[in-house]
């Protein structure tokens, strides 16, 4: 053992002795096995070391254990439900970093029906808040197919979006107030819900999206809504993306604010869920080009009279000439049906094999003719390969996933022409005026993407306030930020 080796272990157990003192045997742990399954992301495209897992209980102990972390120059990689799509909480080879974990921090600490607002820990999970805010006769609009395991703290990091952003805007929109730790250990306490304030910079944004890099979210004040009481549910059958694009501005100038969700899948997709799962029935008897999920809610009212309101707007739409085929769900078990079916494609599409997914955005009213251009493209340029796109065409995000070639090696297909794949998609979609992240983050995956494609004054003011806020690099190294030489 080399006396430089010797020397770094050494500073690394004087700060383990320090943080075992700070959190007890249930707040760190160096087990193998209680530390292997946070190693790897969920798609399993990234893996790492790492010294310890932190899982603090209060935000004194995460202030404590960051303070602590910067004495010791140890890095910090915060993990919420581990269910990213970007490698964002994901340590690198390196073991040098400690993993963070907020899973314990999973209190709701009020819940005002008055107010409209709901104080919530960072490891709570979306799940938890939608039952918690149910009995109380709210709810919180935010919903995505990974409920059951996205955390407070992960979604706001991420600022992450889901199927009502149509209506209700991403995560930042639902966030009232902030509490964050610093890299230095200092606390951000801004839960306090002001309607105007106007002391200069809104910091709270800074960290929301930030994906850990300039703080660590301990928890937040949140929006919420009462609960609706009608609910109606159709899917359609259409023969383009463009005709598609068409229903949805008929229907937003038709019902207006009653049209929570317009979610858009091409029959490949809906194939592949039938064939993943096996109970799963299609909503029509006909297969088409493309389908549209479409979702109306309201607070007064009932389903009978929703419904009602949906089957008209379908008809005056039928009467201007959009051609479709429908079914309105009959009930709330029909609907969640129709839901389970569109939240079921990433798992579907994985379960197929190997496959680039790309989270990207243009604008909405441009989203059908990049579809159009971009996926044929990409199937000429890459033989074998499959272009699909399914998702939100409500707000311009969709996902943009293109299959591997049969026969394809899963973990080198991805690193070697799905590489290729994804820079080419990129190249696409900025040159159509859009986004590389819609909703998932930057993470590792995308960080030199965003290097190579961003706005250089962009890219200069984020460096900047990294820099402010984290001065030594601690916090997520290796993600969303550019290093300057890209």
């Amino acid at each position: 053992m080399t006396a430089q080796a010797s020397t770094i272990n050494a500073q690394s157990q004087a700060f383990l002795d320090s943080a075992s003192d700070l959190l007890g045997s249930k707040g760190l742990s160096r087990d193998p096995a209680d530390i292997e399954p946070w190693l790897t992301d969920w798609r399993g495209r990234y893996s790492g070391r790492a010294l310890a897992l932190a899982s603090p209980a209060s935000t004194k102990e995460v202030a404590a254990l960051l303070a602590l972390c910067a004495r010791h120059r140890v890095p910090v990689v915060p993990q919420g439900g581990n269910s990213g799509m970007v490698g964002g909480a994901t340590p690198d080879a390196s073991g040098a970093a400690i993993l963070l974990s907020l899973r314990r921090m999973n209190a709701i600490r009020e819940i005002d029906t008055d107010t409209g607002r709901a104080i919530c820990e960072a490891g709570v999970i979306l799940q938890t808040l939608h039952e918690a805010a149910e009995e109380a006769g709210m709810r919180f609009p935010l919903t995505l197919g990974g409920k059951g395991s996205a955390t407070i703290g992960g979604l706001v990091s991420t600022n992450a979006g889901g199927t009502q952003v149509l209506r209700h805007g991403t995560m930042r929109a639902q966030v009232l107030g902030l509490e964050a730790v610093l890299a230095d250990g200092s606390v951000f306490d801004a839960l306090t819900a002001l309607k105007k304030d106007n002391r200069g910079f809104d910091l709270k944004q800074l960290l929301i999206g930030s994906e850990g890099t300039l703080g660590i979210v301990t928890a937040a004040s949140l929006r919420l809504l009462p609960a609706p009481r009608a609910r109606a549910t159709a899917w359609v059958g259409l023969s383009s993306i463009t005709e598609a694009r068409t229903l949805l501005r008929h229907m937003e100038c038709d019902v207006g604010d009653c049209l929570e969700g317009f979610e858009v899948i091409p029959q490949h997709c809906l194939d592949s869920v039938l064939d993943h799962l096996p109970k799963a029935r299609s909503p029509l008897s006909q297969e088409h080009a493309w389908h549209a999920l479409i979702e109306m809610v309201h607070t007064e009212g009932d389903d009978h009279q929703l419904q009602s309101v949906m089957q008209e707007s379908l008809v005056n739409a039928s009467e201007k000439g959009i051609d479709f085929d429908a079914v309105l769900a009959a009930n709330d078990r029909q609907a969640d049906d129709f839901w389970l079916l569109r939240d079921s494609i990433s798992a579907a599409e994985r379960a197929r094999g190997p496959a680039m997914q790309h989270d990207i955005s243009v604008p909405v009213e441009r989203m059908p003719e990049f579809i159009l251009e971009a996926s044929p493209a990409l199937e000429r340029e890459f033989s074998g390969a499959r272009a699909v796109a399914f998702g939100h065409l409500g707000d311009g995000n969709v996902h943009f996933h293109v299959l591997a070639p049969e026969g394809a090696t899963p973990g080198q297909w991805e690193v070697t022409e799905g590489k290729a794949i994804s820079a080419r998609v990129h190249d696409l979609v900025t040159r159509w005026g859009g986004s590389i992240s819609a909703e998932h983050g930057i993470g590792q995956m995308k960080v030199d993407e965003l290097g190579r494609l961003g706005d250089p004054v962009a890219l200069a003011m984020m460096r900047a306030v990294k820099q402010a806020l984290d001065p030594l690099g601690l916090l997520n190294p290796g993600k969303l930020v550019p290093p300057a030489h890209s």
